[in-house]
């Protein structure tokens, strides 16, 4: 923030309000807001009309003070005595705002809302044989003991398999493959290895369009 010769007229306040509010410096109320540097200079100089009223609408909630409190502690002398109507005119403004502001975050919401439902929906769909299967299968491995747990695996795979895909999530290698050491795809359960050296996958790990998800799990051969 650029240094200033004298003491800046509405410093304190916004400290003030900052120490209520429980924020101990203006970097921190810049990221608390997401807000710039600059504009918490121009509210402590005093040009609250030099603003982007966007500014204001998310400097309020973080200092925990109204809007039309914030415009009137903020203001200049000058603006209140001999710019009545300008003051006016910026508070209809933020109430405007406010209103379309508000209007925004429920729709934004119920946007996300309907992403949720249709991600959940489209993985149900995916996972549908297992969901109908699973519970039965589980039920005759608990009544039959010796029933071979290889016919109940596939229940359990495909779907899996169909969900990962779709996802773009892909195994890092099988369980039980031995293949060289790399320490940025793997994490050694046990032994020690440099890079290069054979080890063999014990948990499998995953990528997800190249983005590393888990480390597959490894020991030294």
């Amino acid at each position: 923030m650029p240094n200033t010769q004298y003491p800046i007229p509405n410093t304190q306040k916004l400290q003030n309000l900052m120490q209520q509010a429980g924020i101990s410096s203006f970097k921190a109320l810049s990221r608390a807001a997401g807000v710039s540097e600059r504009q918490l200079l121009r509210l402590r100089q005093g040009k609250l009309e030099q603003m982007r009223v966007e500014v204001l609408l998310k400097l309020s909630p973080v200092l925990q003070m109204p809007l039309s409190e914030l415009v009137t502690t903020f203001s200049t002398v000058e603006l209140l005595q001999h710019k009545t109507a300008p003051t006016q005119e910026l508070l209809q403004e933020i109430a405007d705002l406010r209103t379309e502001y508000d209007r925004s975050q429920q729709q934004i919401e119920q946007q996300q809302e309907i992403l949720l439902q249709e991600l959940q929906q489209s993985s149900l769909q995916l996972l549908e044989s297992l969901l109908l299967q699973w519970p039965t299968a589980a039920q005759k491995a608990q009544e039959n003991p010796q029933l071979a747990a290889v016919k109940i695996v596939p229940l359990v795979q495909k779907p899996l398999e169909k969900l990962l895909q779709a996802w773009g999530v892909e195994a890092i290698a099988p369980v039980g493959a031995e293949l060289p050491y790399d320490p940025q795809l793997h994490q050694l359960m046990e032994g020690t290895a440099q890079p290069g050296e054979k080890v063999k996958v014990r948990y499998t790990g995953y990528l997800q369009r190249e983005k590393l998800l888990y480390r597959a799990k490894v020991s030294a051969v």
